[in-house]
């Protein structure tokens, strides 16, 4: 594959921004290109990456949003703009280092034979930063186990942001039909994709804390998905291969 675009959305990542931006471009992937959903950040990364834009036009493009709305509506959108650019694959990944852009080549060779690959911190080899406490660790572990095993999905990371797409995946997914737009957005995408037969793939990372700023998680995001993933349940369920949803 030829093109590859990874869609960062971003808040408040005014200091991650550029580094993160370098490691991309440093990557040995032809034709790999930046696109940043900024949702209005105070601390002014949407100014930081109009910067970096205008000293990589053809590397890179941004969108401007008029506020905080939302990690899924960020990606769609993302993937909206990505597809009408031409991109073969398609990317999805944090800004903070928790997602290591070395991953992606690797991930690019995997999805010759795959639809869509997903980083996993929970597959063999996959790891989570040392640092984590054991709260966070059981929560991380107990919201995957819940989501997966509702879902009957064969996936062991379903809350991982870490993926690359094909094109045609995307293309074939009812994407105006995803409703979810928190972290749950995540296990969302993947169990659609899952009920419509593509080929889904893990592979091991290691999910390090953020080196700068905060996380965005909360216990309300946390109850919200809670709840949504049985929403998904009845919404997909029924689904087979090539069907599409109702809306």
């Amino acid at each position: 594959m030829s093109s590859l675009t990874v869609i960062i959305p971003t808040f408040n990542e005014a200091e991650n921004l550029p580094a993160i931006a370098a490691q991309l471009w440093a990557l040995p992937i032809d034709g790999l290109k930046l696109l940043v959903v900024d949702d209005a950040s105070p601390d002014g990364t949407g100014a930081i990456a109009d910067s970096l834009c205008a000293s990589h036009p053809d590397r890179m493009s941004v969108i401007h949003r008029s506020g905080k709305l939302g990690l899924g509506s960020a990606y769609l959108e993302g993937f909206q703009t990505a597809l009408a650019d031409g991109a073969n694959a398609v990317a999805q990944m944090d800004a903070d280092f928790s997602h290591s852009p070395e991953y992606l080549p690797g991930f690019m060779d995997a999805l010759r034979d795959a639809d869509a690959v997903f980083g996993s911190r929970y597959v063999s080899e996959g790891r989570l930063d040392e640092h984590w406490g054991i709260g966070r660790v059981l929560l991380s572990w107990f919201g995957n186990t819940y989501a997966r095993t509702i879902l009957g999905l064969p996936i062991l990371d379903t809350t991982g942001g870490f993926r690359v797409w094909r094109s045609e995946t995307l293309r074939g997914m009812p994407l105006d039909n995803v409703r979810s737009n928190g972290y749950v957005f995540q296990v969302e995408i993947a169990y659609l994709a899952y009920k419509l037969g593509y080929r889904l793939v893990e592979r091991p990372i290691y999910f390090k804390e953020r080196r700068i700023g905060q996380s965005k998680m909360s216990f309300r995001i946390q109850v919200e998905a809670a709840f949504r993933v049985w929403q998904l349940l009845f919404k997909y369920g029924a689904m087979r291969p090539t069907q599409r949803p109702e809306s």
